[in-house]
């Protein structure tokens, strides 16, 4: 029965060795009383092991709670891959979070054609900035009817050049060159 604690079967053992290594040369082979000697401390665990037991565990239950939320997110149930991670290590659970952002990442935005580019080019120069006060704002000179018809919102010239590239590719894709009338020739 493990009833004593580390310190209590070392404080033990301690107060029997120099009795038992005065009878001993350093040449002699161990003894018997050498391995009753050490029988004590199997099996406890050392402070420094008790701790890391304790990190590890707490890092565990980090990273689980980390990958539930991530799952909640992608609509998933969260006690489900809690019960999926349970007892995994660290690096295992590392790589499961790894793969559920990587789902929850927006697919790469597509590179403007080079339709859409030419018109660009010809609206606005390619300046994803532009606005020059006529109704028309950004890289593909939108209205603001035209950039909210394709899911924009605010000016078009404040949206991110990806974003723009985006939105007109929607409404390219919706009706072809016809709303850039001069530069979509």
């Amino acid at each position: 029965m493990r009833t004593r604690t580390t310190a209590l079967a070392l404080a033990g053992t301690l107060l029997a060795v120099p009795a038992a290594t005065a009878a001993q040369k350093s040449e002699d082979p161990p003894t018997p009383t050498d391995a009753a000697l050490r029988a004590p401390l199997g099996g406890h665990l050392t402070v420094r092991g008790q701790m890391r037991a304790a990190r590890y565990a707490e890092l565990q239950q980090e990273l689980v709670g980390r990958a539930a939320g991530l799952a909640k997110r992608l609509h998933r149930s969260p006690h489900t891959e809690r019960t999926r991670l349970r007892g995994q290590t660290p690096g295992a659970i590392r790589s499961r979070i790894g793969a559920l952002k990587r789902e929850l990442a927006p697919p790469p935005a597509p590179a403007a054609s080079p339709a859409l580019e030419a018109i660009a080019a010809c609206d606005s120069g390619g300046d994803p900035t532009t606005d020059t006060g006529n109704g028309f704002y950004g890289k593909y000179q939108f209205t603001l009817s035209t950039w909210q018809s394709v899911g924009g919102t605010g000016n078009p010239a404040q949206a991110s050049e990806a974003e723009q590239d985006q939105r007109a590719a929607l409404l390219y894709a919706r009706a072809g060159a016809s709303p850039w009338p001069v530069c979509g020739r």
